[in-house]
């Protein structure tokens, strides 16, 4: 397909262009050479300034809808504010941390700086001292799961740090977090609460809190102090694993993992493995008489849905899409990111090619493209026919989000356990687009996902069977046993919607 006009005439992509894109895909902003190498260098204030500038003008020509959340005179308020700190020379990492403040004013998840962690890891193996807290919150509430100082319990609720209550102290954590909700900023803020606190708040020897009613002095630790801290055994998920088994009572047992390839030096893309994994697994299911089916995606970071296809192809009732509508944004830069891609062999390169096949759609720079995949058909011959649960939790993200939304809008199965936090309909498919002078990799929607149903509310799934995750997450995995003594109660069988038909309120192919 010819290239529209605006496409044309850019010439070839250097590979220097080519190794930048590839760079920022890997590792994000180039913070991981340590302390010194990120405060080798500074910029001055009015490189800066044309660098917002910059940053502000890519995000509003290559995210889906930059205002879609909070409108174009609140991100202007923060323009001016940001343009206005801009008033002496900053190092790299600096520079990072105030424009991530500016790109988090959008709250969407997709669209964000990630210098923070890299940015950690640096200070910490210099190093430096950090709160040594996990932390969960549940509902506005900070509760200590682990104190590496031993100083707090595990359970005990935390009223105020760093001078600020809990409230204004979430509210200010959330500034540093790109978060489409509270809720997704709570659950964020749970995972990274020490480099957060860290970056909003700076290295400290100690903070004051308050703890259960009672002032307390919270020390901070080096990263080998905090090492050799006991812990206490914790339920450990690894996305990595695969695991299909038969439980007690009948229940078959899956836990797919993450939805890619992840042998050592394959395709990440290839499916082949997977298949071969799930076909296995539902074949077993199917031998020993399996009555009920529990899929679990708790802390499963997601991945890429012709992986998940396949699992749901096994139980589905009529064809499939995970969303109904899916549309991308043909900016300049997204089309560059994509071209370079293809520059870089197979792996992905089919996704590529059907991104580069829409772009060509567009006429001009900012059109919207819709992709209209074929749905997917249940699986031919054997199926599985028994009822299908599926146990999600708030640490599911991306394509396993995805998957238990196309599991419950088209009643396919029943969702149990907590709800996500990333959400059901999303601006996704993240891009990125570098800034000219500082080197810094901003991360941007390019598209649009709505879920199969057609429900466009900003929210993750939710489950029709809740089960609350415990504050103190014990190896014995409470939630799961709690889980399996509600599958085994057969009324919550003879509730479960089995067979029926296309999702539940529009849309969906």
């Amino acid at each position: 397909m010819d290239r529209p006009v605006w496409m044309q005439g850019r010439g070839p992509i250097s590979r220097r262009a080519v190794l930048a894109v590839a760079a920022a895909a890997a590792t994000g902003p180039s913070l991981i050479g340590g302390r010194a190498r990120a405060e080798a260098s500074t910029f001055a204030p009015e490189v800066l300034r044309r660098e917002l500038g910059a940053l502000y003008e890519g995000l509003q020509a290559a995210h889906f809808d930059l205002f879609a959340r909070v409108p174009r005179a609140r991100h202007e308020a923060a323009y001016r504010a940001t343009l206005a700190g801009l008033d002496r020379p900053l190092s790299k990492l600096e520079a990072a941390r105030r424009f991530q403040r500016f790109v988090a004013t959008g709250r969407v998840a997709h669209a964000r700086i990630d210098y923070l962690l890299p940015a950690f890891r640096a200070f910490r193996a210099d190093g430096g001292r950090a709160l040594p807290l996990e932390v969960r919150i549940r509902d506005g509430r900070l509760f200590v799961v682990e104190d590496a100082s031993g100083t707090l319990r595990p359970g005990a609720e935390v009223t105020r740090l760093a001078g600020l209550s809990t409230a204004d102290l979430l509210a200010r954590l959330w500034r540093e977090v790109s978060a489409d909700t509270a809720y997704m900023a709570q659950s964020l803020i749970e995972l990274d609460f020490a480099a957060l606190v860290w970056t909003a708040f700076g290295a400290a020897a100690a903070f004051e809190a308050t703890v259960d009613g009672r002032r307390r002095t919270l020390p901070a630790l080096t990263r080998d102090e905090t090492a050799k801290a006991p812990r206490a055994p914790r339920l450990s998920i690894d996305p990595t694993e695969r695991v299909a088994r038969m439980l007690d009572d009948g229940v078959a047992y899956l836990r797919p993992g993450i939805f890619m390839n992840l042998e050592a030096g394959a395709d990440p893309y290839d499916t082949a493995p997977f298949r071969a994994f799930m076909d296995r697994g539902f074949t077993q299911f199917r031998a020993a008489g399996a009555r009920a089916l529990l899929i679990d995606l708790r802390d499963n970071p997601g991945g890429h849905n012709a992986f998940s296809d396949h699992m749901v192809g096994w139980f589905a009732t009529r064809p499939f899409r995970f969303y109904s509508r899916f549309a991308v944004r043909a900016s300049a830069q997204a089309v560059a990111a994509n071209a370079a891609r293809l520059t870089q062999g197979e792996p992905g390169r089919a996704i590529s090619r059907m991104l580069a096949d829409a772009y060509a759609r567009a006429r001009r720079p900012g059109d919207v493209v819709e992709l209209d995949a074929l749905p997917v058909q249940p699986r031919a011959g054997e199926r599985f026919t028994a009822p299908v649960f599926v146990l999600i939790n708030r640490r599911a993200y991306s394509n396993s989000v995805a998957t238990a939304a196309l599991i419950q809008d088209y009643g396919f199965g029943q969702v149990i356990g907590e709800e996500t936090s990333d959400l059901a309909t999303t601006f996704g498919a993240m891009e990125q687009f570098t800034l000219p002078a500082t080197g810094i990799a901003v991360g941007y929607p390019k598209a649009f996902i709505v879920r199969p149903s057609g429900d466009l509310t900003a929210r993750g799934v939710a489950p029709s069977i809740r089960i609350a995750t415990p504050i103190l997450e014990g190896a014995d995995d409470p939630v799961l046993r709690a889980v399996l003594a509600s599958i085994r109660v057969p009324s919550a069988l003879r509730s479960f919607p089995v067979g029926g038909g296309g999702p539940r309120s529009g849309g969906g192919g």
